[in-house]
């Protein structure tokens, strides 16, 4: 379906000359380079592809240029292990725009930008419209618990998304524009002022009218859409400036400072439009001590702003929208690392890292509750105002054995964890606020990791990794209670602890000389799994004792004991198991087939609250694929069409069921000229009206899969 340089998949897809970078041509047919030429930087210690234990997945620019996806989610959800639907993370609310990787839940997987974390610190979410297509170079894409690595985030793995560097002193402007009105203009200008100073400006736009994504369709209904409710219209804009920089012979440096912003409507209402804006900094240094020897340095921070409004309809004519309640949610993340490298090759150890970082979250949120005629007037005020911090010492050894071509990798990180919530209260409006005395939550975990390696022949080799991981809670599932008296609350829990995951996996690579393929099977188990509790069948004062402790009035009324309150616990065991399949074969330099399978069983085996145990749980498809088929016509053109699949699966555990669905793509690229190529691709090339999985706890959540959308664009290198 596009072309992923894999451990299994020779290096020549990976290395391309520049010359025709900007092309899509047909593929050289020269797979005598060793893969040890392909690094992973994800690793944090720069491990040439076909040494990582892990399964392992590098996007291309070229991979990128041939999908007929126009974002970056929509690239990684074809990805084997990848659980993303067909909708675009600006169809989504800010709050959904996340990654879920093996069945194991959103947020609990690592998203960098050049190294640095880019899931969002309140929400724990990954803001895709950071990075534009066009500014990436690459994705690194390393499966499994990797917690030993980079402590919170790491149970499904890291995914690291680089960005492109000066080049050249060049410029580059990209347009594109399609259907719902979406249009994508960026422009990028690199300058290479000496040996010891390269700098690149760039900047993109991006604009949409979007689709109805309610579902109208069968099982969804037309009632799913609401008096006010339209199309989800949305648009973000980036700036950043990159600065390259060698103060000295052996020490090279980076700055980064950027700022972005977008805006999309809650629920596909346009009265009610979110705003996110965030500002980042970071910066770096690498000095060689010696020729075998490193050290490493990175600072970062990030300011956001995020205004959240949601929406209800009146029960009474004229049954118009109205906002019912507004959040605003300042955040703020400073964060630092250090890590020495010794490539010792000597005594059994080829190399060993040593390492500390250190991050700091604070977060604020005030949801304002607004009344239920739709007067606009405050009904009630949550407020709550709280900090994490994260403290991680890791170590790690690489070994290759010189009897037996085995190679192991051997890594352990301590963490510790601590949470504080100072301020928490609940005020109706113009009463006297009720405080509530949260006490500090802290938890010190060990990550250890082994990974081992074995190369049966030169195109052979088998793999297996034992790890131990960690994620702690969002600062939204601790600060944040939001709903309403007519679809439900859900209530924070600011005393939550992290989530322990254990886990292996083992695979296999064989390569030949038109292509690869490779199988991994995996097993993760999660303890302490943070959850929401739904309240269904609980009495009537237990049900007010939770409305009371956050401070809502009503959310509990009525004498029939069902109440609609949902709350955050540790109280669920999860187990995800299953296969990774990918394959890829260039049968000349006309023709190329790839395509991947992935089989995902998730259950819970243990759980307080009502979802059953044993069952598939929702927004996990048991089975995905995809395939896809390029043609070259002449070394200047390709035409790629891509098919993915997507079994049966629940919107909730056992319940709400999404049918299995097909969908056809096409992209085509043309190199004009060297300095100028036109595409032009085609999502949902039949038109095909389906309903895409979720995860929900009502049908009027079903969403509607991207209609036929068609895109047309050109790039000019200058």
């Amino acid at each position: 379906m596009f072309r992923q340089c894999q451990r299994g998949l020779l290096a020549a897809l990976c290395l391309l000359p520049a010359a025709i970078v900007s092309a899509q041509v047909a593929p050289p047919l020269n797979y005598e380079k060793n893969l040890s030429e392909v690094i992973v930087t994800a690793t944090r210690s720069d491990t040439p592809l076909d040494q990582v234990p892990l399964n392992t997945t590098i996007l291309t620019k070229e991979v990128l240029e041939s999908s007929p996806d126009q974002t970056i989610d929509q690239v990684l959800k074809n990805v084997p292990g990848v659980f993303l639907n067909d909708v675009p993370y600006y169809q989504k609310d800010p709050t959904g725009q996340s990654i879920n990787v093996r069945g194991l839940g959103y947020g609990r997987t690592l998203v960098l930008i050049d190294g640095l974390p880019a899931n969002d610190a309140f929400y724990g979410t990954v803001q895709w419209s950071l990075v534009p297509m066009s500014s990436i170079d690459s994705v690194e894409f390393v499966r499994g618990g990797v917690s030993s690595l980079y402590g919170n985030y790491g149970m499904g793995g890291v995914i690291n998304i680089n960005t492109r560097t000066p080049m050249n002193s060049q410029q580059e402007v990209s347009a594109s524009y399609g259907t719902f009105n979406t249009s994508n203009v960026s422009a990028s200008k690199d300058l290479i002022a000496s040996d010891a100073l390269q700098l690149r400006f760039s900047a993109d736009s991006f604009n949409t009218d979007g689709y109805q994504n309610y579902a109208s369709i069968s099982p969804g209904s037309p009632s799913n859409i609401k008096n006010g409710m339209g199309t989800g219209t949305s648009s973000s804009s980036n700036v950043r400036l990159q600065s390259y920089f060698k103060p000295t012979q052996d020490t090279k440096g980076f700055f980064r400072v950027g700022y972005s912003s977008m805006s999309d409507l809650s629920n596909n209402y346009s009265i009610a439009p979110n705003l996110v804006q965030t500002t980042d900094i970071a910066g770096g240094t690498t000095t060689k001590l010696a020729e075998d020897k490193k050290v490493q340095v990175n600072v970062f921070f990030q300011d956001t702003n995020f205004f959240k409004q949601t929406v209800n309809n009146l029960t009474a004519s004229p049954y118009k929208p109205y906002i019912n309640a507004n959040y605003t949610d300042p955040y703020t993340t400073l964060g630092g690392s250090a890590q020495y490298t010794h490539d010792l090759k000597m005594a059994g150890v080829d190399q060993y890292i040593l390492g500390i970082d250190a991050r700091n979250i604070s977060a604020s949120n005030q949801t304002n509750n607004l009344s239920s005629t739709g007067s606009g007037a405050v009904s009630s005020v949550n407020y709550a105002q709280g900090q994490q911090n994260f403290y991680g010492l890791l170590g790690q050894v690489k070994s290759s054995m010189t009897s037996i071509p085995l190679e192991a990798t051997l890594g352990a990180r301590v963490d510790n964890w601590n949470s504080q919530t100072p301020t928490y209260y609940n005020a109706t409006a113009g009463g006297t606020p009720t405080y509530q005395a949260i006490a500090n939550q802290s938890k010190t975990q060990l990550s250890p990791s082994l990974g081992l390696m074995y190369k049966a022949t030169q195109d052979l080799d088998f793999r297996t990794a034992a790890y131990q991981a960690f994620h702690a809670p969002s600062m939204n599932n601790t600060l944040r209670s939001y709903g309403n008296s007519v679809s439900g609350y859900s209530l924070a829990n600011p005393n939550l602890t992290p989530e322990t995951m254990t886990g292996y996996e083992v695979g296999s690579d064989y390569r030949w000389r038109g292509g690869f393929a490779q199988l991994t099977a995996f097993s993760n188990y999660i303890q302490n799994a943070i959850a929401s509790y739904k309240i269904t069948n609980a009495n009537s004062a237990y049900a007010s004792s939770l409305c009371s402790a956050a401070g809502i009035s009503g959310c509990a009324a009525g004498s029939s004991g069902y109440t609609n309150v949902s709350y955050y616990t540790n109280q669920q065991n999860l187990l995800s198991r299953g296969l990774e399949l990918q394959y890829q074969h260039e049968i000349n330099p006309h023709w190329m087939l790839d395509g991947g399978y992935s089989y995902t069983r998730t259950i819970l085996t243990w759980t307080a609250t009502t979802d059953p145990t044993g069952t598939q749980v929702g927004g996990v498809p048991m089975s995905i694929a995809n395939a896809g088929v390029t043609y070259y016509p002449v070394p200047q053109a390709s035409l790629t069409t891509t098919v993915r699949y997507v079994g049966n699966s629940w919107m909730s555990t056992g319940s709400l069921p999404v049918p299995a669905y097909a969908i056809v793509g096409l992209k085509a690229n043309y190199q004009v000229t060297p300095q100028a190529t036109v595409f032009a691709s085609i999502v949902n090339l039949f038109n095909r009206q389906y309903v895409t999985f979720n995860i929900a706890s009502q049908a009027s959540s079903y969403q509607a899969g991207m209609p036929q959308a068609i895109n047309v664009g050109a790039r000019i290198t200058f």
